[in-house]
């Protein structure tokens, strides 16, 4: 699908002050990623040119983008001290081929089969439009005969123009030589003092070049101005990740209380119950999770976990059997049962072992980590504790209430107990 003849350049360099945020609005996260992650992934099917304009934090911005994208997206710093806004954005820009796609980098909803159609709609320029009626917040569009006469923006609009329901949606198609002509002529008299990209739109339309109005979905082109639209946003994509993985195969349970993020992988037979969330880079294989259990950058390979089981990152589940209220955490466990009410963290536990209720592994003195070894066929008794470093060998009994703070050696029993004390009538000699 990727398009040699089109350059797509996406526009990140603003602040994005609605959001209240000293996060750039760009790097503010949905479903697990931040938002301009989307618009380069999407633009990344179609053009092998894909440009990042940045301006505000732009080098916290780069380097977050260059853990997904590193080598494949050039960066171009806008000059926003001499040329601020949209128009501003491009002056520093080189495309590499013949047709440039403009997006913003806060609109996280839209995809490559969209977009693809600027590039197949003929025109000198084709611009993004929507049709919805009484809509605040967009410039206004008047059209006829299937070509753009102008753009309005709404803070300059009278009531005859406010009351058109073809509004920009901020995404434009140039042909290359259109932004080579206008983008010297573009001035900032305006009370905003930016150089705005629109008004390509009427220098072009004095010179009777063709502009073509392609009509789009909100829901692929809303942008994100604020918290509020942060939200629906993720609203809708998880809805799209999670229809795309029951489409695959997998099995949810109400899917609406599930929360899944980008990037988790599924195979084979999976079920996902009711308020589960998946993140990081998680994957499942063949696995039932139980209702409102947490995965967190974690494996689980045929394995069951939960109700209300916290995989915390670097988990490794095999063949392994997970109970409610058990937390894990950076830790490889094969063939176990932990039914209840454990803590295991940094450890190994191999098959055949049988955890009970209560167990703790004691891995932090406050300073630093250290690991804990459990065998095979080892069984512990309830409300345990094993003081890190040390290692449970294979075909071991721990007594219940043990605190183990020595190895175990193959085959042993360890228990840990104080002589039983009795005292009649205590109760009421202490309470008076």
């Amino acid at each position: 699908m990727e398009n040699t003849q089109l350059s797509i350049v996406i526009l990140a360099a603003g602040k994005g002050t609605r959001m209240k945020s000293q996060t750039p609005k760009v790097l503010h996260k949905i479903c697990g990623k931040e938002m301009l992650y989307y618009s380069i992934k999407e633009s990344l099917k179609l053009s092998d040119d894909v440009s990042i304009v940045l301006g505000y934090e732009a080098q916290k911005i780069q380097e977050s983008i260059e853990k997904y994208f590193s080598g494949k997206v050039r960066f171009v710093l806008q000059d926003t001290e001499n040329y601020p806004g949209t128009g501003g954005a491009l002056k520093n820009y080189q495309a590499r081929h013949s047709k440039i796609l403009v997006l913003n980098g806060d609109m996280p909803l839209i995809q490559a089969d969209q977009l693809q159609q600027f590039f197949d709609t003929k025109g000198d320029i084709v611009m993004s439009v929507l049709d919805l009626p009484n809509t605040n917040g967009y410039g206004r569009v008047r059209i006829k005969n299937n070509e753009v006469l102008e753009i309005i923006e709404e803070k300059d609009a009278n009531a005859e123009i406010l009351a058109l329901s073809t509004l920009n949606a901020g995404i434009y198609c140039f042909q290359k030589e259109i932004l080579q002509t206008y983008l010297p002529k573009l001035q900032n008299n305006n009370a905003q003092k930016e150089y705005y990209l629109t008004d390509i739109i009427a220098l072009a339309r004095q010179d009777s070049k063709s502009i073509t109005p392609l009509f789009v979905k909100l829901e692929n082109f809303k942008g994100v101005n604020d918290k509020v639209d942060l939200t629906n946003a993720e609203v809708i994509l998880g809805n799209r990740i999670k229809e795309s993985l029951m489409k695959q195969g997998v099995i949810m349970r109400l899917p609406h209380t599930i929360y899944i993020e980008e990037g988790v992988k599924f195979s084979g037979e999976c079920i996902i119950e009711n308020g589960v969330s998946i993140c990081g880079d998680s994957e499942i294989i063949d696995s039932h999770i139980k209702a409102h259990s947490v995965i967190e950058s974690s494996y689980v390979e045929k394995s069951d976990v939960g109700p209300m089981a916290h995989l915390r990152p670097q988990s490794i589940l095999k063949n392994t059997h997970i109970g409610n209220f058990v937390e894990v955490k950076k830790s490889k466990l094969n063939g176990i049962k932990a039914g209840h009410l454990s803590y295991l963290g940094d450890c190994e536990v191999d098959e055949g072992t049988n955890i009970g209720a209560g167990f703790i592994t004691c891995n932090y003195n406050g300073k630093e980590k250290f690991q804990t070894k459990i065998g095979k066929n080892v069984f512990i008794g309830s409300d345990s504790q094993a003081i890190a470093p040390i290692t449970i060998e294979d075909d071991c009994i721990i007594g219940a209430g043990s605190t183990i703070r020595e190895n175990i050696k193959k085959g042993e029993l360890f228990l840990t107990q104080g002589k039983a004390i009795k005292k009649e009538g205590f109760f009421y000699k202490f309470f008076n």
